[in-house]
């Protein structure tokens, strides 16, 4: 007794941990874990708002520097097809420089010039825009002057695009001190009057070009669109350096010169990928999106640049997920309490229950929990249980009944297996002949070709001839011989025929075989498939041992393998015979391939094949011999299988052990 109150006690403080765990567990542990996941995910998709905000705004400085780029190229080629920029032209060079200069300011151009037509032959073609507007199409792209570029068409645009370069955190290393390249958009119209085929060329330096970045920046961020309270900037970059933009170092000096960190300058430059995703832009975390600015040449030569401060929307996602935590908290307070109180009415009746179920266990199938007259839902659930109890103890009973009969009937079931599996085998013999006959059959039909006329008749003109002639028959002696030599190829095609047909006449007992042999003898029952056909038979026959096989059974699998490869290629193709000595699973044996140059076998048929009555050949085979060729050759101690060759066609090998017998 002691014993069992001490056991009671333990199962109550079991049912309690347990029932105070399954009400506890979802306040306490599976909702924080479904709270910390769901702001995971809301964080997670309020970053991609942001991701895609950003791309959004690339987007938009990416189609005006397009547009820059498309209305830069039409100015130019207004001017090329003027008849005004004719007329200077044919006032010579003074007038034309005071045109083009007076053009360049209306357009704001920082360089406008014209390329006669022996400028823009070899070599002075150099930028594929100038190749292109030769060719007389306008091409217009971004291109990198360097100084001695720049300082050809103007000191004060050298001067313009020299920055000294500030040491960055997080850029790449560099000795260099100052950027003196200019990032240029790149025009060159075509001129195509009557009499000049020369180029204009006209571009604007981006070094420095603060209008054109501010322009981005109002684009993006001062339209109400698209946001206008977001602290953006933007920025275009030459590689990796700032050569035009609105971040600030301080408050009144803008970050030229600075450079990207080095993992954007991998993804972008390296890469040639479209960065959007935070990022530290000189002196703070910016959600950032970097696309690369590919020149005339089709190379990454620099960035173009649009972000927004990320600290405004860190400091809201931070207040939204501490309201989110305070809320579950206040929940837990209130609920824990509630739960607890729920709980205590279920003790008792489950402890009932505990303790019945392990009687149960032990083998006691009349154990009841008696909850007679019980209300509620706990009451009703032992009340349930001990119906189901009753039922299982009922169906153990019959159980136990229905094992006794099922073991008698597995005892008759497994007499009559063994019946069905010897009628099984005769079957098999059976089926065994049966395609034995439809070989047969087939060879026959061709052979009926070589017989027409009897052997014996032909043979006894023969004499007759011989015996008319008398001395005179020396002069077609040569024509008798030939004859001599068909009828004898005749009497050997049958020869070989009825020992295949009638293998019990000539030996049917398994015996040392010489494969080679067989190939020989099996070759000569097949001329007739293939001698009427362009079909080339090639063969090499190594030195290969003995196998201990029926010849006739043999016989039977290499003829079933020609027929099928013969019909297979058709009319034409190469039938390869190789011969081998080779060794499997530590056994020497001789290994012979079968290859054909046809078709092949479809992959999803190369399982199936030797399966019993799978045929591809409909109303011309039972679909047999396959299936019983390998069970030949297996019987022998050997195996067949089939690939597909990489160069077309299929090889089929068959594998048979060493004749052990002969070696002792």
């Amino acid at each position: 007794m002691p014993h069992a109150t001490q056991t009671g006690k333990i199962l109550l403080r079991s049912v309690r941990l347990r029932l105070l765990t399954l009400a506890l567990l979802p306040m306490v542990v599976l909702m924080p874990l479904m709270l910390m996941w769901g702001i995971n995910r809301w964080s997670s998709e309020y970053d991609n708002i942001l991701i895609a905000n950003v791309e959004g705004d690339l987007r938009i400085a990416e189609q005006y520097l397009g547009r820059i780029l498309a209305r830069t190229g039409a100015n130019v080629q207004g001017v090329a097809e003027s008849a005004v920029f004719l007329d200077h032209l044919e006032n010579g060079p003074a007038e034309l420089y005071d045109y083009l200069a007076l053009k360049q300011a209306e357009m704001e151009l920082d360089f406008l010039y014209y390329l006669p037509p022996f400028e823009v032959q070899e070599p002075a073609r150099t930028w594929p825009v100038i190749d292109a507007a030769s060719t007389g199409i306008l091409s217009t792209d971004i291109d990198i002057f360097s100084s001695e570029k720049l300082n050809s068409l103007s000191l004060a645009l050298a001067e313009r695009a020299r920055i000294p370069l500030i040491e960055t955190v997080a850029a790449v290393p560099t000795s260099r001190i100052i950027e003196d390249r200019g990032m240029v958009i790149h025009t060159a119209s075509p001129v195509r009057f009557e009499n000049e085929r020369g180029v204009l060329v006209g571009g604007i330096l981006l070094n420095r070009n603060l209008d054109f970045i501010d322009t981005i920046n109002k684009l993006v961020y001062l339209n109400a669109a698209t946001g206008g309270d977001r602290q953006g900037t933007a920025t275009l970059f030459l590689e990796d350096v700032r050569v035009s933009t609105n971040v600030r170092l301080f408050q009144d000096v803008r970050a030229l010169g600075t450079r990207v960190s080095a993992i954007v300058r991998r993804a972008v430059l390296d890469e040639g990928r479209t960065w959007l995703n935070r990022a530290f832009v000189v002196n703070d975390w910016y959600i950032s999106g970097y696309l690369p600015v590919v020149d005339s040449f089709g190379d990454k030569v620099g960035m173009l640049y649009v972000g927004f401060l990320e600290a405004p929307f860190v400091s809201a996602k931070r207040a939204i997920n501490l309201s989110m935590f305070a809320a579950f908290l206040v929940l837990l307070v209130l609920s824990v309490p509630f739960f607890l109180r729920m709980a205590r009415g279920i003790f008792a009746p489950l402890e009932r229950m505990i303790q019945t179920m392990t009687k149960v266990e032990k083998g006691d199938l009349s154990a009841r929990n008696h909850a007679k007259g019980a209300s509620d839902e706990i009451g009703q659930v032992a009340l349930h249980l001990d119906t189901l109890l009753d039922q299982v103890q009922e169906r153990d009973h019959a159980l136990r009944a229905w094992a006794d009969e099922l073991n008698a009937r597995v005892e008759e079931r497994t007499a009559e297996l063994k019946e069905a599996n010897q009628k099984l085998e005769e079957t098999f013999k059976q089926l065994v002949m049966s395609e034995k006959l439809a070989s047969i059959g087939e060879i026959t039909a061709g052979v009926a070709h070589e017989i027409n006329n009897p052997v014996a008749v032909i043979q006894g003109n023969v004499d007759v001839i011989r015996q008319t002639l008398e001395g005179r028959a020396n002069e077609i002696a040569t024509e008798l011989g030939l004859i001599d030599r068909q009828v004898h190829r005749i009497e050997t095609i049958v020869g070989k025929l009825l020992q295949f047909a009638r293998p019990t006449e000539f030996g049917t007992y398994e015996e040392s075989v010489d494969v080679a042999a067989v190939l020989a003898d099996s070759l000569v029952l097949v001329e007739h498939v293939i001698s009427t056909t362009e079909i080339e038979v090639t063969t090499e026959f190594g030195q290969a041992p003995l196998v201990r096989i029926n010849p006739g059974e043999l016989q039977q699998v290499v003829v079933n393998l020609l027929v099928n490869a013969a019909q297979a290629m058709g009319q034409c193709g190469t039938l390869s015979l190789t011969l081998t000595s080779q060794s499997q699973n530590g056994k020497t044996g001789a290994s012979l391939h079968i290859a054909d140059t046809g078709p092949g076998i479809p992959e999803e048929n190369l399982n199936t094949l030797f399966d019993p009555f799978f045929t591809t050949k409909l109303a011309e085979g039972t679909g047999l011999g396959l299936s019983i060729s390998q069970t030949l050759i297996q019987r022998a101690g050997g195996f067949i299988h089939v690939r597909n060759r990489e160069r077309g066609g299929a090889e089929f090998t068959v594998w048979l052990p060493e004749d052990t017998f002969q070696l002792g």
